[in-house]
């Protein structure tokens, strides 16, 4: 998690393909991204404390190509559990989907299971990974919960980054921790004071009317922020829940393990009934295909351009066509190095910096038919810019030699 991070090209370039919506619902600030065929139900995709909407973009892009529609959204600046349901209910109405299928991540999943709860008519199907049904424990972790929203950006940034193992990993967990970690940055004090909110508010998920053969639980067996004894409560609270274990992943398996959990996703999804449509998937072009594109019009162009080579042997310069061509101690090599000077061209093709009225330089070259004028006028700009700059020099020097004088005798004055 140390050093620069950079974004991987398939994020940028999912960047460039699906556009991130920021709608205002009463006094919450909605970010998210729909992707994906209008008239396939969704999977709304909720983030954990550390995520934001982005974090499930391998997702977007890969269910979305296969004719699934995929919403993911940040989880907005709300201070308790039942704002969260009547907050989460309005932005459904105002995205105009009715009915959803929830995939959860820690916090996430466990404000699915509550809106679920509280809103069962709204929920088709749950996908709950490394998550709880209750948040004594985190509660009793943190005494300072009460005063959250007052602590300041960088201890709570803090705080949530020692709940992600910083160790060595193997590189694609090693990947998705640095992903993350950029999005914390990206969370305002008052989202992760929300947030913490959210996790630490003392609560537990009631008995749900989904039927548990419409939840899926998909845990990572490896290790994880959240701890085996939560993950524990959430199998015994759903018994004849499909089972989707993984055998490593980390805290984000959405992002070091996309292909397992897209699997998974998928088959969810086909077992609750949802029928994707790919027919109606709007061809996204590809990083690949865009460069290929490129390299295509560029042999095109190279192929219609006719060579330059034969047609400057083939003409003879000659006074009306253009100028004259340079000699060969003074033609430009192929490395791109400066062209060398001859003996006899030092003093005529040198290369003289002219100073000008508004205060630039620019480069000039001084031809062997120079007029006298000319040179004259050369000649006096650089002996008043070289004058300019010894003056400067000589003055500084005095003006600096004054000072430590000064100074040396008001130190003497005041030792006396």
């Amino acid at each position: 998690m140390k050093g620069v991070f950079s974004p991987p090209g398939d994020y940028s370039h999912f960047k460039s393909q699906v556009p991130l919506h920021k709608i205002p619902i009463g006094s919450k600030q909605w970010r998210y991204y729909d992707f994906g065929p209008k008239v396939v139900p969704p999977l709304v995709c909720l983030p954990g404390t550390a995520g934001t909407a982005d974090v499930y973009y391998k997702q977007i892009m890969a269910l979305s190509l296969k004719g699934y529609r995929i919403i993911s959204v940040d989880i907005p600046r709300v201070w308790s559990h039942l704002e969260w349901i009547q907050a989460f209910e309005k932005f459904l109405d105002v995205v105009d989907v009715h009915r959803v299928h929830l995939y959860g991540t820690s916090l996430g999943g466990f404000l699915a299971q509550l809106f679920a709860q509280h809103r069962p008519r709204r929920v088709k199907s749950l996908v709950l990974s490394n998550t709880f049904v209750e948040t004594s424990g985190f509660s009793a972790s943190m005494p300072w919960a009460p005063v959250v929203g007052w602590t300041p950006s960088f201890l709570l940034k803090r705080y949530v980054l020692t709940g992600i193992r910083d160790g060595p990993h193997e590189p694609f967990i090693a990947d998705s921790v640095d992903f993350v970690v950029s999005q914390i940055e990206k969370l305002s004090r008052d989202d992760l004071a929300s947030r913490l909110t959210l996790t630490s508010d003392v609560a537990a998920v009631g008995p749900l009317q989904l039927p548990d053969s419409f939840i899926t639980l998909m845990d990572t067996n490896d290790y994880c922020a959240i701890p085996q004894k939560l993950k524990d409560q959430v199998s015994e609270r759903y018994p004849g829940a499909r089972r989707a274990y993984m055998k490593s992943g980390g805290d984000f398996p959405f992002l070091s393990r996309p292909d397992e959990v897209n699997l998974h996703l998928q088959l969810h999804l086909r077992r609750v009934g949802v029928e994707a449509r790919p027919d109606l998937v709007p061809k996204i072009p590809m990083d690949d295909d865009n460069n290929g594109s490129s390299s295509e019009q560029n042999d095109r162009r190279d192929s219609d351009d006719p060579p330059t080579d034969d047609k400057r042997d083939s003409e003879t310069p000659s006074s009306s066509n253009g100028p004259p061509l340079l000699p060969e101690s003074m033609a430009p090599s192929s490395s791109g190095e400066p062209p060398l000077l001859s003996d006899s061209a030092d003093t005529c093709t040198t290369e003289k910096q002219l100073f000008l009225g508004d205060g630039d330089f620019t480069r000039a070259e001084c031809p062997a038919s120079l007029p006298p004028h000319a040179l004259i006028y050369v000649a006096s700009n650089a002996i008043l810019h070289s004058t300019c700059e010894f003056l400067v020099v000589k003055v500084s020097a005095i003006y600096i030699e004054t000072l430590y004088t000064n100074w040396s005798l008001v130190g003497n004055s005041e030792k006396i």
